[in-house]
This record gives C-alpha cells, structure tokens and sequence, in this order.
C-alpha cells in the first residue's frame, strides 16, 4: 500500500504562484511514476504533470511554461510549482501514484479568482 497527502492549495490571484506538494509513504518502491492531475466542477480528471522517478517530467499543453514538476531525491516528495495561475486553473488537484496499480491522494483545493 502507498499513502499520498497533498498540501499547498489555497486561493490565489491570477498571475499569481502557488507550490503544491505531495509526500508518499509506505511501499514506494511500487511506484515508478507520479503524477498531479486536476479535476474542474463538471469536468473529468485530467493530467496536469508526470514525472519518473528518474526525474524525467512530462506536461499538459495547456501548463507548459507555467508548471514546473520535479521530485526529491529520495522519491518521496512530488511537487508542482505553478506560476502565472489563470482561472481556468481553478480546480481540486490530486497527487497520483503510478505502478502495479493506481494510489491516489485526496487532493487539494486550488482557487484563482480575484
């Protein structure tokens, strides 16, 4: 079993920052990648950001060059720097684990609105 606890959320302005974190416990070595996806009121979960445990990082089109995703070097911390947040950006973001099965945290709450 994995455990996955997302901080960071909160209300912000557009163009403003926010830096989300997530810290894995318990049988991480299961895990080969994570991952912050994002789910809007009415909209299906989507994928904001992968990254590998080898640090190789992947990202949504509509977050490139405003997202940056990278991972402690013990593997247990994913975080998601995002810059330049927009309302469209407004949604519960949730900290996924990826390996022989899918974990997932209970997400965060991240509101741009001014």
């Amino acid at each position: 079993q994995v455990q996955l606890v997302e901080s960071g959320g909160g209300l912000v302005q557009p163009g403003g920052s926010l830096r989300l974190s997530c810290a894995a416990s318990g049988n991480i070595f299961s895990i080969g990648s994570m991952a912050w996806y994002r789910q809007a009121p009415g909209n299906q979960r989507e994928l904001v950001a992968r990254i590998t445990r080898g640090g190789a990082p992947n990202y949504a089109d509509s977050v490139k060059g405003r997202f940056t995703i990278s991972i402690d070097n013990t593997g247990t911390v994913v975080s998601l720097q995002m810059n330049s947040l927009k309302p469209e950006d407004t949604a519960v973001y949730y900290c996924g684990g990826f390996g022989n099965r899918v974990y997932w945290g209970r997400g965060t709450q991240v509101t741009v609105s001014s």
